[in-house]
């Protein structure tokens, strides 16, 4: 039980960071002007991925830990 809650933990952390990397991503296009604009929307976009990867791993993980008996 114990192992499944720090797992899940683990994909909740990730999660926080894709997310905190998207807010800074957002301010790096908006308060550099047009120096970095390419790399921040392609990090918005690649932080927006990595968020929805993230989640739907945990989804997965979730239900088998559920199928198991350990959540």
């Amino acid at each position: 039980m114990n192992k499944a809650k720090f797992v899940m933990f683990i994909y909740a952390l990730a999660a926080i960071l894709s997310m905190v990397s998207i807010g800074f991503a957002f301010s790096l296009i908006f308060m550099t002007g047009d120096k970095y604009e390419t790399i921040g929307w392609i990090t918005v976009v690649l932080g927006v991925v990595l968020m929805c990867a993230i989640f739907g791993m945990a989804f997965i993980q979730k239900r088998k830990f559920r199928d198991k008996g350990l959540l």
